[in-house]
């Protein structure tokens, strides 16, 4: 074969992770630079040179999976097509990774945990690890996993504590750094749980809720659908959907923004505030404001979602502790 300057004849030799080593002949105008066999003249012309191995990135595919050297994969561990698994990342025998995941360096994903298609692990987070629990007796239970979720650096979140039940993180949620979720905890869709925010065992948060940083939730609470909690609030009762909480077990109001974004209509939202002072801020006690809230707004799934969840509560809801001023609670009109 004829080379042309800088090119050559290749043929695969071995494999040395993400490099490839091949035997070449290369052709230059300039045969001194290379390892040429004795008696070569030294002319400009082309000259032959020896076959000497080097080395050569690899551009993987992608529906190929990559696996840095220094990862540890257990053989028993099931990788889905186009992975990619960072330095320093541990991958323990009983974990099932879908297609298309990225694992970052020093990520552990381990015990029984099954995970979907596109997820993306960033640094350091450690996954599927045992509970933080005393009854905890060592049987393999597991942390089920959906599609498309972010877990950012250091997020911890723990397989459940008893086999009957699982650990399980929906579709498209984002967890920020830091962020921990305990044992048997159930997350459904689309919810951010935000920086440092810390979710005891068995709590479960309803679709697009959002939890900001460094708020903490009480084992076996509920957080309902397109529930916000203000920063560093805390919660030990169940928050109900749609609402906003503030401080210690209080709420302030309709989450009207995230109401909006959903695509919530006016009328729908107008009919949420007028249930929720029925329910919250009438001088009714509880029961009797549920009452009356089914007959009166009995047309409305969104208001009959808000009171049945009150309804059916075991560790009591959040109080209403009143809105701020300029905001819409507080002006008395829907914007």
């Amino acid at each position: 074969m004829t080379g042309t300057e800088g090119n050559g004849v290749a043929s695969k030799d071995s494999t040395f992770g993400d490099r490839r080593a091949w035997n070449c002949t290369i052709y230059r105008r300039d045969p001194i630079a290379f390892r040429c066999p004795a008696g070569t003249p030294k002319t400009t012309g082309w000259a032959g040179c020896l076959p000497f191995p080097i080395l050569l990135p690899v551009m993987p595919e992608r529906s190929s999976t990559v696996i840095h050297p220094t990862a540890v994969v257990h053989p028993d561990a099931r990788i889905g097509t186009g992975c990619r698994i960072g330095p320093h990342a541990v991958i323990d025998a009983h974990v099932e990774l879908g297609e298309g995941c990225g694992v970052g360096p020093f990520v552990h994903l381990t015990g029984h945990t099954r995970i979907g298609a596109r997820n993306r692990f960033h640094a350091g987070a450690v996954i599927g690890d045992a509970p933080q629990d005393f009854k905890y007796d060592g049987s393999a239970t597991r942390l089920r996993i959906g599609d498309d979720n972010v877990f950012r650096e250091h997020v911890t979140v723990h397989r459940s504590n008893k086999t009957a039940e699982d650990t399980v993180i929906g579709n498209g949620n984002f967890l920020m750094a830091g962020c921990h979720v305990g044992h048997n905890c159930e997350l459904a869709n689309h919810i951010i749980v935000a920086n440092g925010a810390l979710l005891a065992g068995h709590v479960h948060v309803a679709d697009r809720a959002f939890i900001s940083g460094t708020c903490v939730v009480h084992q076996s609470c509920r957080i309902g659908r397109l529930a916000l909690m203000q920063g560093a609030s805390g919660i030990s009762k169940d928050l109900p959907p749609f609402c906003i909480a503030r401080g210690n077990n209080g709420i302030a109001g309709l989450n009207t923004i995230g109401l909006r974004r959903a695509g919530i209509s006016t009328a729908d939202r107008l009919l949420l505030r007028r249930a929720y002072h029925r329910l919250f801020r009438s001088k009714l006690r509880l029961q009797a404001a549920i009452a009356e809230a089914r007959q009166e707004f009995a047309e409305s799934a969104l208001v009959l979602e808000l009171v049945e969840f009150v309804a059916t509560t075991r560790r009591g809801v959040c109080r209403d502790t009143g809105s701020r001023p300029g905001s819409p609670e507080s002006v008395g009109a829907e914007t």
